[in-house]
């Protein structure tokens, strides 16, 4: 039980990837918050959790990450009662357009739900970890920010600023025992994929660039987090994981 006693905050954790982290830690004793929109299925992904019988627990933290704001109470808040071992920003939204279509409007949206909110949450449950003398934050970015993608522009770019930022808060909080690091998923056949119109289509195209021949699982995103937060990677920071088949080997 690598988590046990441990505060483990995971945004968009309603979701496909999130879902599977937010089970995953609390299979080893973490006490998870399950942070997503107020409409999300939330309570259901932390009820699901409490009454399966594992060994740590689950409550949802309704929060629209737009609002940067409300954001930062709500981190601060969850640190302050709980303290705050583990930040895992993983939500993000991805519209998909022609470049040349999207509004400013949209683009900024992005950048502020994938980008602006975790850096919100960074520095909201910063001085609980520093206190602590330990924590680890792992950042969800993206394969595409290696290749790129047509009609992406906004998340693409979002995902390699998410590089950045990881790189940056390494440098900076290392000397306080906290360790930054990111994983970028490949494909994975959840409700992301929603935005292609010929799934099996895009399936088999996935299948051909992969060197592993079968589509992951959210469960191989959840053991990658995992990795990046258990005591035996505390000497590993600032770094990229790439968990997609072989897509990218980088």
């Amino acid at each position: 039980m690598r988590f046990t006693g441990t505060t483990v905050i995971i945004t968009g954790a309603a979701g496909g990837l999130g879902s599977a982290m937010a089970a995953a830690f609390a299979a080893e004793g973490g006490r998870v918050a399950v942070v997503d929109l107020p409409s999300s299925q939330g309570t259901q992904v932390a009820e699901q959790i409490n009454s399966s019988g594992v060994a740590g627990s689950a409550f949802f933290v309704p929060c629209d990450l737009a609002d940067l704001d409300r954001t930062g109470a709500a981190m601060r808040g969850i640190a302050a009662d709980d303290g705050a071992g583990v930040l895992v920003n993983n939500a993000g939204i991805y519209p998909s357009k022609p470049v040349a279509e999207y509004s400013i409007a949209e683009w900024q949206s992005v950048q502020r739900v994938n980008v602006d909110a975790a850096f919100v949450c960074a520095q909201a449950v910063l001085p609980a970890m520093r206190a602590a003398g330990t924590g680890r934050i792992v950042n969800i970015s993206s394969i595409t920010f290696f290749g790129g993608l047509a009609r992406l522009a906004p998340y693409v770019t979002s995902k390699g600023a998410l590089v950045g930022l990881t790189r940056a808060l390494a440098r900076e909080c290392g000397e306080d025992g906290i360790t930054v690091n990111a994983v970028l998923p490949g494909a994975f056949p959840t409700a992301a994929e929603e935005i292609h119109p010929d799934r099996e289509g895009y399936t088999a195209y996935v299948l051909a660039q992969q060197a592993i021949k079968r589509r992951g699982t959210p469960a191989d995103v959840a053991s990658a987090v995992m990795f990046f937060c258990a005591p035996e990677s505390s000497f590993i920071t600032g770094q990229l994981l790439c968990v997609d088949g072989g897509w990218i080997m980088h």
